[in-house]
């Protein structure tokens, strides 16, 4: 009489969570044509290498004017310049605009040199004597500036991003022609029992014979999870046979999953197979269904054994085995295709026009989905990957409450809320922490808006530097200095040695957004130099060619110094050191992490607070002009 192999003590289903927690399903970086990468997950960061767009366009038909000829018109007095030429989209400006000149110029189109500005065809007439401009222009006006959707050096996407249309677009955008992408992990899937007949198959009903249903069912459920699925043929409860197909899939698999065999009949035999060749780690987990349950390993790849009954198959698969597939893989945990939100805050909208508002979701502490706006204008690659889904927004509809329910549908059913949501400053250091986090989101919006969403409750955390924040800004995480000044060509061919060669001297000039807490502290240290010479910040200002020409991200100076189109930007020594550029130093900055006082205890907050406790010295220590 065959000896009965019995349970052991069955585990607690959390044991085998971490039994298969605890083998290794990694599979190696690949690298896919663009084409063939939807689906796929990013296995390392990709930095845009260009500005999106590379020049500076219109953003809409007009004229291509030099602003300060246009200042003081009006309706009732307008200015009148000539029109000395014209510049179509897809064609290099074959013309420059000189005091008192005009170019007409379509949506799109280069802009010509010597113009910095575009007045909209509405507010012209053209006559004999040139254009007449009927309102005033201040530079950069209806002009998208280089790099305005996507800044060289910028991250473009981050580790663990899943590619679906939006983010083809953006890296298509970006002239990526093949990227990194995780491997997926190939499970071998093989049916155990004498009674299993493949499909296609003659069935023999006297026999007691069914068809395999398990290969075919859990195949599915491995692509479903991100998987490679590899179909073994059905093994029978002979000994040799199952340790021959075993070992065979161990060979060329991450993950082999049996189905049957594992109860303690005394004809299975798949566990003696495991203890023999590889380690049983878990035989029983007490869970209904799917008790008789085998958790292995064997020297070149992970096992797991799943029941006979199909039902109890795909349960145990799903609960169990699913979860280390798609982290594997890193695909993230799917939902359904539409979700039930709240708003975050109060999004007013009264353009009489139904609205499909590009929305991202955000947990609070207890779990619950909220929506906020996502809208950076719709010329904006950055919009879509930024948002999870879209609102429809009756055309009645004067403005969405704070709380108000919401249905978002989502660019794709496996959409999931960031792990932990930050908004605000743009920083080289916070930006290499957030990649040891699991699916994090960061907007770069600058301080300020950092600051007003915190205040407003919508992220986890706002990252602000300088004298941009105060006390009740939220719960400080960690802070850190960065030396900041001017970024100037190698060598500083000009002899720049402090804001005062700005100030007194023509030089070209490129400076951060308003809301960049770089650009505050800029305007700090100007006042102080005002305070100093008796005058006023605002005098010296104006005399800083080029001060209110504003780029998007922290790198943008120094590109445009590095591309010679300025003779000093606004900027940090670890970028310039990056980028092989010289660097004045003007000083430092304190950078603070900031959360939300009503998430410190949500799991992405807690990630966040163990990244900056273990990793923030060593990211710090690897960037010059960075320290705690």
């Amino acid at each position: 009489m065959t000896e009965r192999k019995e349970f052991r003590d069955l585990a607690e289903p959390e044991d085998a969570r971490e039994a298969i927690a605890s083998l290794d399903l990694t599979p190696e970086t690949e690298h896919v044509p663009l084409e063939k990468a939807r689906g796929r997950v990013l296995a390392e960061r990709l930095d845009a290498d260009r500005d999106v767009p590379g020049f500076d366009r219109a953003s809409m038909d007009g004229y291509a004017v030099q602003a300060r000829d246009t200042f003081g018109a009006d309706e009732a007095d307008p200015a009148i310049l000539d029109l000395v030429g014209e510049v179509h989209a897809g064609e290099e400006p074959g013309i420059e605009v000189s005091d008192g000149e005009a170019v007409e110029i379509s949506t799109g189109a280069v802009m010509p040199p010597g113009a910095d500005a575009v007045v909209m065809v509405e507010r012209t007439d053209e006559h004999e004597d040139g254009v007449e401009i009927r309102t005033a222009l201040a530079p950069g006006d209806h002009v998208m500036l280089a790099g305005a959707d996507v800044s060289a050096g910028q991250l473009a996407l981050g580790p663990g991003t899943q590619l679906t249309a939006r983010e083809i677009g953006l890296l298509s955008a970006l002239g990526a022609d093949e990227v990194p992408v995780r491997g997926k992990p190939r499970v071998g899937i093989i049916s155990t029992g004498d009674e299993l007949v493949r499909p296609g198959n003659p069935l023999s009903d006297r026999s007691g014979q069914i068809y395999d249903v398990n290969s075919y069912t859990i195949a599915t459920a491995v692509e479903e999870a991100g998987g490679e699925p590899v179909l073994y043929p059905h093994a029978g409860d002979d000994y040799d046979e199952m340790e021959r197909l075993l070992l065979e899939a161990a060979e060329e698999c991450d993950l082999v999953l049996s189905s049957g065999s594992t109860s303690a009949s005394a004809v299975d035999v798949i566990y003696r197979v495991i203890e023999s060749q590889g380690e049983l780690l878990l035989h029983g987990v007490a869970v209904k269904p799917g008790k008789p349950m085998l958790i292995g390993r064997f020297p070149n790849s992970a096992y797991v054994g799943l029941p006979g009954y199909p039902v109890s198959a795909l349960t145990i698969f799903r609960t169990f085995v699913a979860p280390a597939i798609r982290k594997a893989a890193g695909v993230p945990e799917p939902i359904t295709a539409t979700i039930d939100a709240r708003m975050a805050v109060e999004e007013r909208y009264g353009e009489g026009r139904m609205r499909l508002m590009p929305t991202g979701l955000v947990e609070d502490e207890q779990g619950r989905v909220l929506a906020y706006p996502v809208d950076k204008g719709s010329g904006a690659t950055t919009s879509l990957v930024e948002a999870d889904g879209v609102v429809t927004v009756a055309p009645d509809t004067a403005y969405l409450a704070e709380g108000e329910p919401v249905e978002v549908r989502l660019f794709s059913p496996d959409v999931q809320p960031p792990s932990v949501f930050g908004v605000g400053e743009d920083d080289p250091a916070l930006s290499r922490l957030l990649d040891r986090l699991d699916s994090p989101r960061y907007l770069a919006l600058g301080s300020r808006e950092g600051l007003r969403r915190l205040r407003n409750g919508v992220p986890d955390f706002a990252v602000a530097t300088g004298d941009t924040t105060d006390a009740s800004d939220g719960t400080e995480l960690a802070s850190y200095s960065r030396e900041w000044g001017l970024v100037v060509p190698a060598g500083n061919p000009e002899g720049i040695e402090g804001l005062e060669e700005l100030v007194e001297r023509d030089l070209r000039f490129i400076n951060r957004g308003t809301d960049s807490g770089l650009r505050t502290t800029l305007g700090n240290a100007i006042a102080d130099l005002a305070d100093e010479r008796g005058t006023t910040r605002h005098e010296l200002v104006e005399s800083v060619s080029g001060f209110e020409m504003t780029v998007k991200a922290h790198e943008s100076p120094a590109r445009k110094v590095a591309s010679g189109s300025a003779d000093a930007g606004l900027g940090l020594r670890a970028t310039a050191e990056k980028l092989d550029l010289g660097f004045v130093s003007l000083g430092e900055e304190r950078v603070r992490v900031l959360t939300n006082p009503n998430r410190e205890s949500k799991a992405g907050v807690e990630a966040l607070g163990e990244v900056l406790d273990s990793d923030l010295i060593g990211v710090l220590d690897s960037l010059p002009g960075v320290r705690p």
